[in-house]
Parts: C-alpha cells; structure tokens; sequence
C-alpha cells in the first residue's frame, strides 16, 4: 500500500500540518430526549403492533408493504419510505485443484441471463424497488452519468442465452453433459449455495435461481443460514476450499453522497478486501489490476475535472459488471414504521429513517426514545474498521460524533466535530509542504517528517472540536493519528 501512502501524502487529500487549532466547547445537550433504548424484535409483525400500540416510537428495519397497505393498516403509525438498501449475489471465482465453473468469467458473466430480476422486483418485494445490474441504483448521484454503460449490457431474463453460454463454456474446458446433468474429468459437476433464511426475499431469491441453475445441469447443494454463519462460511473461508460457490447478499445504506469516492471499490475492487479472500494472505484471493488502478484513483480523488472522474467511473463499472463477481439484482424500497405521537423523523437520502439524524432530532411526550431493531448485533468488532454488519452500524451510527457526516438531503459532507478550510491552486500549481508535516513510514513503522521539497496538490487544514471520551479521558492529537495510521 505504499502507492496510496504516497497519494494520501503527497496528492494532499490529507496533509497534517503542526499546529492544529483545537476547540473543547461542546453543547451540553444536543437532543430532545436524555436516553435511546435500542430492543430486539426479529419478527417485523409484532414490531409493527408494538409500535403502534406506543410501546416502541419507531422500529428500524423495514415492514412488509401489504401489512401497512390500507387506511385501517396505518391507524396509529406513520410510514416513511426510502431508498438505498439493495440485493446481489456474490460468486465465487478461485481456482483450486477442485474443478469450479465460476472461475471461467464468461460463465458468470451468463448468471445475467439466468436471473429475472423483474421477477424479484414485482413479486418478491411487490413492487417496491427497481432492477439493478451495478452498485449504483437509479437513485444514486452518478447514476445519470453512467446509464449508457448500464443499458450497453442489454440484460433480461433469458434462460436460453445463459444455458448457450454455459454449454459453450463448459464445453470448451472439457466438461460434458450427461442425463442433463455436466461432468467434469468424470465427477458431476456440483455447486453450493448459501442462501441467507433469515430474510424472506434473498431466501427466495436462492430458491428460484437454484432452480435454474439446475435446470442448465448443475447439481445445487442449498446451504442456509444467517449473517452469523455467513461471516464463516462465506466471509471467512478460503475461497479455494469451495465451501460456496454462490451467496445471497444484501445491502443497507447509511446515507446519500453527492461524490461517493469509495462504492466501486468496495463492491468490486480486491483492494478494498470485500472481494473473495478479502485480502488474506493464506487464503487464494480475487486478482484484478485494472479495476483497482481505477477506483484507487476515484478513492484519492486523482483526477483534473468531472468529466475525468466520470470516465473513470464508466471504466470501473463496466469492467465490475463485466467481471460478474459481484452481480446486483435490484433496489429495493424500504418502509419504516414510527408512532403516530413522534415528530422530527428524519427520512434520509439512501439511510431512511435509521438514520444518526433521527435520534439527535426526535420527539416524544417524555424523555426516551425506544426503538426497535431487527437484530442487536450479526457481527463482531473490529478495532480498526469497526462493524461490518448493517444491524450493528444501525446503533453504533447513533452513538458516535464523525468528524463529517454526509447531509441526509442534498450528500454534501457537513462538519460534525471539525470545520475545514481547503487551499488548491489547480492540478498544475503545486503547495509547499511544511517540512514538520509528518507521515506513516510502513518500513520504520513511526511517523516521520516529510522534509523538504516535497510538493502537494491541495492543503486541508482541520479545526477539531475535541471534548472527553466516555470515560472522562482527553480526546488529543494521538487519537487523530491513530485513526489515520490505518488509512497511510
């Protein structure tokens, strides 16, 4: 990672200069209620009955749409929908000793046409979202910029093209069919899908593509199970041991970005580590020097105008969607529930109600907000990137001050503990960096100072809003360069 140590440095998408100014003013209260009460309901009727019923304000997950259908249904609540949440499927593409279909990249490429994303949109989630074949769905800020690559894929269900495509693949490494059913050096052919049963929808999604995917020949072994399991089967096996072939999975969004610098990594770039191996030394892990080229220059922000950012965008969905190792299905719209004797409700942009905003800005007739959520925890902490699990962000989101936070309408970054001010004289001028700025030696492993004569292309100067953590200890410059240490 020593080229983006050079980007975050010398690029100046973050320069640290000595001194910093620092303010310890804070409001002492920020809220309208002096406690949040986070309870666990997993099933969604008797959240919605609750919160009705006044003894939850609000439950964060989303509700049924044909249980909040009529005027009577909505007696007591309000209901709020939002954008942002979204399926795909990922797929496994290593190669081992093991025979694995899915590591030839035109066979993945045809799920495409095996897949009636239609049918997912208007029968599973009744109508209540759009068909996606990338991770940027029809809401999404670049999305206009990019719906000529999209449409180019001409994607529809056609489960012919895709058992063409499939034969002819297949074919070509040797395979043959046999009673209907592909061979492989003699062995049948045989695929394991991990379908998520703790959501009604991705578990219908499994089963029908099972269906046709056995319908083509492949044998499929249906491996259910939660979050949890997956985190272990999916998540933390080597790929190579083929303990999954195919995974159900969904998303949830915390909010809207007007310039989302880190999406394409992370649904299609190895860099990221959120691709099969996640980046685990011992483990085989997904290859793909062009699509990381290309989104670490979108994360560094390293291009001269729009239109140059957008061509990189292009470049990167195409080749993700091209790769077929991630392969979103559709977005969905999700419908949040509150009390009727609530107010304040922020519904953001791509978050919906669980958002940071609505806690800090809610009102009830007394001091506490209680509210409802699917799950308390799915996953464990991390101590450098925290939770990777939606259910667990829902309230750790709501318990910690980011430094900027996008806003819930328009995705612009708005200061929450720091203001910024930005100096940039266009990509031709260079600034001087002052010689005590420091930076992450990875060979010394020690901060050290960059010396002279090295150049930036912007200069950000911070001015933090610093207090006490919960255990009364002083938040100070250390705390800032730990965070940091893991970005250089």
């Amino acid at each position: 990672m020593s080229d983006m140590k050079f980007c975050l440095v010398f690029l100046a998408v973050i320069v640290l200069l000595s001194p910093l100014m620092l303010h310890t003013s804070f409001a002492e209260k920020g809220t309208f209620v002096d406690q949040v009460k986070f309870i666990q309901y997993l099933d969604e009727n008797t959240a919605l009955e609750e919160v009705r019923n006044g003894n939850l304000d609000i439950y964060f997950f989303r509700v049924s749409s044909d249980r909040i259908e009529s005027s009577e249904a909505r007696e007591g609540i309000q209901v709020f929908e939002s954008t942002g949440g979204s399926y795909s499927m990922l797929v496994n593409p290593s190669v081992s000793e093991r025979f694995n279909p899915f590591s030839i990249t035109e066979l993945r490429f045809a799920l495409n046409y095996l897949i009636d994303r239609n049918l997912i949109v208007n029968e599973l989630i009744g109508g209540y979202g759009n068909a996606m074949i990338s991770n940027y769905g029809i809401f999404s800020a670049d999305y206009l910029s990019i719906i000529e690559e999209l449409e180019s894929f001409h994607f529809k269900y056609n489960p012919a093209l895709a058992d063409e495509i499939i034969s002819h693949e297949l074919e070509e490494v040797g395979a043959e069919k046999i009673d209907g059913y592909w061979y492989y050096d003699g062995e049948q052919i045989e695929i394991t899908f991990f379908i998520r049963s703790d959501d009604p929808v991705r578990k219908s999604i499994g089963g029908i593509l099972s269906s046709e995917l056995e319908k083509v020949g492949f044998k499929v072994n249906k491996d259910f199970g939660d979050l949890n399991k997956a985190f272990v089967v999916v998540y933390g096996s080597n790929p190579a041991d083929q303990k999954w072939h195919l995974y159900t999975e969904g998303w949830g969004s915390s909010g809207f970005a007007k310039y989302d610098s880190v999406g394409l990594a992370q649904m299609y770039s190895p860099w990221f580590s959120n691709m099969p191996g996640n980046n685990n030394l011992t483990y085989w892990n997904y290859k793909n020097d062009y699509i990381d080229s290309i989104t670490k220059k979108i994360y560094v922000s390293d291009f001269k105008s729009a239109e140059e950012r957008s061509s990189l965008i292009k470049q990167a969905t195409k080749e993700g969607v091209s790769e077929s190792v991630r392969i979103f299905l559709a977005s969905k719209t999700d419908q949040y529930v509150v009390n009727e004797g609530v107010d304040g409700i922020i519904n953001a942009l791509g978050a919906g109600v669980p958002t940071r905003f609505t806690t800090i800005n809610a009102k009830t007739d007394n001091d506490s907000l209680v509210i409802g959520v699917k799950q308390i925890y799915q996953g464990a902490w991390n101590t450098v990137s925290g939770f990777s699990d939606v259910y667990s962000n829902q309230i750790w989101l709501n318990l910690y001050d980011p430094g900027v936070f996008s806003h819930p309408f328009t995705g612009k970054m708005i200061p929450i503990r720091t203001n910024w001010q930005v100096e940039n004289f266009g990509n031709d001028k260079k600034i001087t960096v002052p010689e005590d700025a420091i930076s992450w030696d990875i060979d010394t492993q020690r901060w050290k100072k960059v010396g002279s004569n090295q150049e930036a292309t912007s200069k950000v100067t911070y001015d933090l809003i610093l207090g006490n953590w919960h255990h009364e200890q002083k938040m100070d410059m250390n705390d800032i360069l730990y965070s940091l240490y893991f970005l250089l």
